[in-house]
């Protein structure tokens, strides 16, 4: 762990065994970090915190620049982290990652040059008012296994660059990555406890990263579970909870389908399906649902590769963890039980070194009420679900409790322009993948909805780590 400028083991002297979901082999011994552990570090985060803020926008800057360079010179290693560590194909994903991670980086230190405040009229004459943006002080982020090194950076390097100091706890799964991660962080050179990270399990850590009343802003990625767990021991805190999505891929019936089935593979096997933004559930109007899903089988049989994930023709890792899995088990079961139809895969693969290898699944004819279509299911599943208008594509899509994105294919502008106006998502796509996003764009779900409140994405997050202060001149 690092800790107030050291690299430190956990206080009880205990660790945990990092296994690769891709070969199940032993990979690293990770600290396991308990509450008197992250209370060290929020303790120096806090000690930090006046000296950070008080640095220039531009001095705080070049150090987000040193970091991006840190994980330029990296590269290769940090993806070949990954790829054992998160089970993502190295030549198809991890690569990618990487270099969206040093975006992400390089974007933090820029838009924190051009944070600006604003001088409002005052109500009395002579008088000049200053709306200042300050730093809130110590940032507790707290980040899953699926994407480690983007996800943390979205709300690391903002928290960061807009002056405060961030305590940080990553999932376990994924320790290894976010180890190697904080290393290109430390080689920045930030003053000590600016930049700490905490391993252990979440139920503890994370907890006592949300509560502490020494953390005064709290960050999470994840899911909806978990996320309200975070809310609830943060209350009255500055938070931003990016939590789970069963966002729908619509299908009208005047959609390209060619172009409709490729986006689709984009939405349901990125990652192998273990994405906030994966296309959860694929509602297709009767009148084409059978072509649709014979051209996504096609394309799925032909292009998704599942196998080695450091083999350069594998597209498709192993899911990361036993806990996916099982729900994979579980939800393609009932789908088939209740009356869906099997058109790709179906079950876990054999002859891998783990039981992670999920073939790439399609599911036509699947009920609304199938867990696969009401449920986060978070694996490489494809689950068609006929509708017959699009008003039937609002109403499944606004039962639904999550909130985060929503993609629909139409010939039509006007009707993807209706359906954006009337879907309940932080984020529509029309014409693309649901999996399509841009690095610097707000992202979050739509308030009242499981999958959270604020926004990352570039310079939106920093209008929740920082606050305004009124300042009048006399």
């Amino acid at each position: 762990m690092f800790v107030d400028g050291d690299w430190v083991d956990a206080g009880s002297g205990e660790t945990f065994t990092a296994e690769s979901p891709a070969t199940g082999e032993a990979i690293g011994e990770v600290p396991r970090g308990g509450r008197e552990d992250a209370q060290r570090a929020i303790e120096a985060a806090n000690r930090a915190a006046d000296g950070w803020a008080r640095l220039t926008a531009f001095e705080r800057a070049a150090k987000m620049h040193a970091v991006a360079d840190a994980i330029e010179a990296r590269r290769d290693d940090l993806a070949r982290v990954l790829t054992l560590d998160q089970g993502k194909p190295l030549h198809a994903e991890a690569h990618a990652e990487v270099d969206e991670l040093l975006e992400y980086w390089r974007m933090a230190a820029e838009d924190a040059k051009r944070l600006e405040g604003r001088l409002p009229n005052s109500f009395s004459p002579g008088k000049r008012v200053l709306l200042v943006r300050r730093p809130r002080g110590v940032v507790g982020v707290i980040t899953p296994w699926n994407w480690p090194y983007t996800m943390p950076a979205e709300l690391i390097a903002p928290a960061l660059a807009s002056g405060n100091t961030v305590v940080w706890t990553p999932a376990t799964t994924t320790a290894v990555c976010s180890v190697a991660l904080a290393e290109c962080v430390v080689e920045a050179d930030l003053p000590p406890g600016v930049f700490n990270l905490v391993t252990g399990p979440g139920s503890v850590v994370g907890d006592e990263i949300a509560a502490n009343p020494g953390t005064h802003g709290v960050a999470f990625i994840g899911s909806t579970e978990t996320g309200r767990k975070v809310a609830a021991a943060a209350a009255g805190k500055a938070l931003v909870l990016e939590m789970g999505g069963n966002g729908p891929v619509v299908v009208l019936e005047d959609a390209d389908l060619d172009a409709a089935a490729e986006a689709t593979v984009t939405a349901c096997f990125l990652c192998a399906g273990q994405s906030c933004t994966a296309g959860e559930r694929l509602l297709v109007h009767r009148e084409v649902a059978g072509p649709f899903v014979e051209r996504l089988t096609r394309l799925v049989t032909e292009r998704i590769v599942l196998g080695d994930p450091f083999a350069e023709a594998t597209t498709m890792g192993p899911l990361n963890n036993e806990g996916v899995a099982a729900k994979m088990d579980e939800h393609v079961a009932d789908a088939l039980d209740r009356g869906a139809s099997l058109a790709a895969g179906g079950s876990r693969a054999g002859g891998f070194p783990t039981g992670l290898y999920w073939q790439p699944t399609v599911l036509a004819g699947v009920p609304p009420d199938a867990l696969v279509a009401v449920e986060e299911t978070f694996g490489p599943v494809a689950p068609v679900v006929e509708i017959g208008s699009l008003q039937e594509a609002i109403d499944l899509a606004n039962a639904s409790p999550y909130g985060l994105l929503a993609a629909i294919f139409t010939a039509d502008v006007a009707r993807g322009l209706e359906f954006a106006d009337r879907v309940r998502t932080g984020w529509v796509n029309v014409n693309e993948s649901s999996n399509y996003w841009e690095s610097h764009l707000p992202f979050g779900g739509r308030s009242g909805t499981a999958s959270g409140i604020g926004r990352v994405g570039g310079a939106s997050v920093m209008e929740s780590f920082t606050e305004l202060q009124t300042v009048v001149l006399g």
